[in-house]
Formats: C-alpha cells, sequence, structure tokens
C-alpha cells in the first residue's frame, strides 16, 4: 500500500488538474456559480428552522436552532455530496479509465477535493454565524478542528473509494447509496441533539462515526467544548474504512478497463 500511496503523490498534477476541471464543469454556466455551494445547506436549514423552532421545538441548549443544524448539515452535505460524485467518478470517464494507465483512485480523490471546495466556503458561512450569534469558542478546541475534518476526510475516502469500484461492477451502487445516505442522515445527529438518544444506548449510536464527528464540530464550534470521548471510537472506525476501502479498490483496479 505504501508504494501504491507513492504513485498517487506522484501524480498530484493530474489529480490537482481533475479537481479544477470538475469545478470549471459544475459552476462555468451557472448563473450562482460558486453560491451553490452555500445555497443548497442554507435552504435545508431554513426548512429545518421553521419545523423545529415554530412546529415542534428541540433544545439545542441555549443555541439558536439555525446555528445548531447549520453546524450538522455543513458537514454532512461534504459527505453526502462527495459519496455520490466519488461514486460516480470511474464510469463517467470510462474512455480515460479504459485507455490511459494513471492510479485510477485520482479521479475519486479529484471528485472529494472538489466538494472539499465547496465545504470551505460553507464553512465560512458557518464562522460569520458563530461571530453574529456572539458564541464564545475556545481556542484550544479550534486546534481540534483540523483533526475532526481528517476524520471525517479518512471516512468519506473509504466509502467513496469502496463504492467507485463496487460502481464499476454493479450499477446498482449509485442509486441503493442515494438510499442508505438518505437513512444514514436520519441516523445521525442533525436535527436533534446527542441527549435525545438514552444513554443505554448511546454505545450502540456512536457507532456512527458521523454522530461523533457531527457531535465534535459542535462542541469545538458552538458549545465551547473540546470534544468528548465519542470521538475516538469515530476516528477508529473511519480510520478502518479507509484501509479497506483503499485495499478492495487496489485489489480490483486491474478489472476496471476491461468491465467500464
Amino acid at each position: 500500500m505504501i508504494v501504491q500511496l507513492k504513485q498517487l503523490f506522484e501524480t498530484g498534477d493530474l489529480v490537482w488538474a481533475w479537481t479544477v476541471r470538475t469545478l470549471r464543469g459544475r459552476y462555468q454556466q451557472s448563473a450562482l456559480g460558486w453560491l451553490w455551494a452555500i445555497v443548497q445547506p442554507v435552504a435545508t436549514v431554513a426548512i429545518f428552522a421553521v419545523v423545529f423552532t415554530r412546529i415542534v421545538p428541540v433544545d439545542t441548549g441555549g443555541v439558536p436552532y439555525i446555528l445548531f443544524s447549520y453546524t450538522a448539515v455543513v458537514p454532512w452535505t461534504l459527505l453526502s455530496t462527495s459519496i455520490t460524485d466519488m461514486a460516480m467518478s470511474l464510469v463517467q470517464n470510462m474512455n480515460l479509465v479504459g485507455k490511459i494507465y494513471f492510479p485510477r483512485e485520482a479521479l475519486p480523490i479529484a471528485s472529494l477535493l472538489a466538494r472539499l471546495a465547496d465545504f470551505g466556503i460553507s464553512f465560512v458561512l458557518l464562522v460569520i454565524l458563530v461571530i453574529l450569534f456572539k458564541i464564545p469558542v475556545s481556542p484550544i478546541g479550534l486546534l481540534y478542528l483540523p483533526l475532526i475534518l481528517l476524520i471525517q476526510l479518512a471516512l468519506i475516502l473509504g466509502l467513496g473509494i469502496g463504492a467507485a469500484a463496487l460502481n464499476v461492477f454493479y450499477r446498482d451502487v449509485d442509486p441503493l447509496l442515494k438510499l442508505v445516505t438518505q437513512i444514514w442522515f436520519y441516523a445521525s445527529p442533525i436535527l436533534y441533539p446527542i441527549s435525545f438518544v438514552p444513554e443505554e444506548w448511546q454505545w450502540l449510536y456512536f457507532l456512527n462515526p458521523m454522530a461523533g464527528i457531527i457531535a465534535a464540530y459542535r462542541d469545538v464550534l458552538i458549545y465551547n467544548t473540546l470534544p468528548g470521548e465519542y470521538l475516538w471510537p469515530a476516528a477508529i472506525i473511519s480510520i478502518a474504512l479507509f484501509l479497506f476501502g483503499y485495499w478492495f479498490f487496489k485489489k480490483v483496479e486491474y478489472q476496471f478497463a476491461d468491465i467500464v
């Protein structure tokens, strides 16, 4: 795996070029352009805020529900859009995969990096909201943000690369992935706080790595605390999924050109 990772780093120019190409293709003919990176999560949060503030009030520990939900929607949007794009990255570039040799994982990784740019834009708005609502933030807590993001990226890479490989062989992967992601959304603490989960079931709940990741983002950004112990199960599961996903991808990579 070390040799394969070295080959991937050596093709960094290709990954970067494909990332730029993906971003240009997505926004070049769009009237709103980069604003779409904000429109989707903002529209989602606006609906949630009406429902869970006016109709079914949710206790967020004194934090405005708009900020509470947006803090979760931003990382969730990164996960859901990245995995979907990564799963389709190989089959949408059949000619390139079949004719030219390069580390094939460069394509799904470029899809992730393109969505990471969207995440950066949405995160800037999140920072602005934290400032506008005058939420105190611990400087020590902010040091955890890169770690939380790295854990999430490991999770996305493992699932996305694995899904991209499977999608080459079984085109059912894309619709199945969308269904699973939708169910996963409600199984994660996006609409509600962790306190809604009975304490005796929280050990099972935190086997969902996004539960720990989202809770960690909230702790650092809106609750002025350090991430709890739940972040470590999320890290272990995410790293394990990354290693397995990458191993599986490289194991079946030689078949892509024949099947695609």
